[in-house]
């Protein structure tokens, strides 16, 4: 009982808010992904999400943190984490 409580927290405390991630989506995604700049998949555009999503969440990583086409290196996020950014892609691409 004690292990499921511990864990609990720890999933509590790792998780990234829904608030946080909208926020940093604001601040740093919706300037591409909101009109599909330079051929940045639209939020909320599942069609276009989904040959991407199909490579796998760990290449998405990748290619946020080194760059993909006209995306620099991090996108516009030099502080998110990982965590931040699998929340992103899970946020833009829904």
């Amino acid at each position: 009982m004690k292990w499921m409580v511990a864990l609990a927290a720890l999933l509590l405390t790792s998780a990234v808010s829904a608030d946080a991630i909208e926020d940093r989506y604001n601040k740093s995604c919706v300037f591409c992904h909101g009109s599909g700049a330079a051929g940045a998949p639209k939020a909320g555009d599942q069609a276009a999400w989904a040959p991407r999503l199909e490579k796998g969440m760990e290449t998405l990583l990748e290619h946020t943190r080194s760059g993909i086409g006209a995306m620099p290196p991090r996108g516009m996020c030099a502080d998110c984490s990982d965590d931040e950014f699998r929340a992103l892609i899970e946020y833009m691409s829904k």
